[in-house]
């Protein structure tokens, strides 16, 4: 018999909570690790049509990169979408689990993840947390690596464009420079935009980058992919993980959950 627990130990031998960000909240949100499970249902953000999903076929528990709560609830209220979610999974007994920055800083997350869409070499932690216990191994947020060869900046923005199947990205001026060194984060990668910079990134890629930040130095650019373009690969990898510990219970990627919530008309 395999429990919830059993598949929360899987997901931290591969993204240890205690590596999370101070102000996160990865872990179990709703659930007993001693109940018995009967399936697995992998998402992006966690949603009352997820739980309805995971109820659906079957399943007592959801996996999901955002967390349920991630900032603190007065009250727990069915017509908020975080709310009715939670009530739902309360309900029906559905275990929600969220491996977000935990899954953003282990190697082999999120940024490994962007690494491996570009053809990286050389890859290597970009802000490494040496104050945190990561079961052994070296972590942080974001990598830096190389391209094979060089390429121009516009060589860059379509290879980028094409490793994301992206229509457009965002991205400061264009100097007319060569770029080799790439660094990139997952997710909200502001933050990093000086880290970058210091690594001798030529080429510095995230999502939500503000405004400010598009003013650059010849010599360096940044690129905003996309918060939902630059995540989204976890959820596989995530499903890869629990499947292959787990072949003979039911694990799926939800159905109707992984679509970006942001959109351009």
């Amino acid at each position: 018999m395999a429990t919830i627990g059993d598949v929360v130990r899987v997901i931290e031998s591969f993204a240890p909570v205690n590596i999370q960000e101070s102000w996160d909240n990865c872990g179990l949100c709703t659930g007993s690790p001693d109940a018995e499970l009967t399936g697995v249902v992998v998402a992006f953000d966690c949603t009352a049509a997820l739980i309805d999903e995971a109820v659906a076929c079957g399943a007592n528990m959801v996996v999901t990169h955002h967390p349920l709560i991630f900032h603190g609830l007065k009250k727990v209220d069915g017509t908020d979408p975080v709310g009715a979610a939670l009530i739902r999974a309360i309900r029906s007994g559905v275990a929600v689990y969220c491996a977000h920055t935990s899954a953003d800083k282990t190697p082999g997350g999120v940024s490994w993840a962007i690494a491996g869409r570009l053809g990286l070499e050389n890859v290597s932690v970009l802000d490494y947390d040496a104050g945190a216990s990561s079961e052994g191994f070296d972590c942080g947020l974001g990598i830096i690596g190389d391209f094979p060869e060089p390429l121009t900046e516009t060589q860059a923005i379509e290879k980028v464009k094409e490793a994301f199947g992206l229509p457009y990205v965002r991205c400061s001026r264009p100097h007319g420079s060569l770029i080799r060194r790439v660094a990139a984060c997952g997710g909200a990668g502001g933050s990093l935009v000086a880290k970058a910079r210091e690594a001798g990134a030529d080429l510095y890629l995230c999502g939500d980058v503000s405004y400010h930040h598009f003013f650059t130095p010849e010599g360096f650019m940044v690129m905003d992919i996309g918060h939902y373009e630059s995540e989204i690969d976890i959820v596989s990898i995530l499903f890869s993980l629990i499947q292959k510990n787990f072949p003979t219970f039911a694990v799926r990627i939800a159905q109707q959950n992984n679509n970006n919530p942001v959109f351009y008309f």
